[in-house]
């Protein structure tokens, strides 16, 4: 299929992330991370696949090195993981996380190249004391 016969001509364009961030946005989903993060993820670390990745990402926003627009997708992913309600309910048994677990393949697709190895060192190290307890 050709650009030109596609709905959307213009998709194969690279999107400039810094022009879809929204300061309102962004503090919005700070602010629901900051409530709901370590709650949900303490409760659900030890029985979701991406849970390092989650905590890597976490660990990676907070880091002042990581460019404002990673940030800011890494914040959007990190509020729709908190949400109590979401395109498939957590509670589903099996199914739950699979939309969860999309964004955040999505996300590292993305922006994975600013998880440093200390994002994810910090992730593993957080895993091996929730099951240690």
């Amino acid at each position: 299929m050709s650009a030109e016969s596609k709905p959307s001509p213009d998709v194969n364009s690279v999107i400039d992330p810094a022009n879809s961030l929204v300061p309102a946005v962004i503090r919005v989903n700070e602010q629901r991370v900051a409530r709901g993060f370590w709650p949900k993820i303490r409760k659900v670390a030890t029985k979701v696949p991406f849970a390092a990745d989650a905590l890597s990402v976490w660990w990676c926003a907070r880091d002042p090195d990581t460019p404002k627009a990673a940030k800011g997708m890494m914040l959007a992913a990190l509020a729709y993981f908190v949400l109590p309600t979401d395109v498939i309910p957590d509670i589903l048994a099996g199914v739950g996380f699979t939309d969860d677990a999309a964004v955040f393949a999505a996300l590292i697709a993305v922006v994975g190249k600013h998880l440093k190895p200390v994002h994810k060192a910090s992730a593993r190290a957080f895993l091996r004391k929730v099951a240690g307890d």
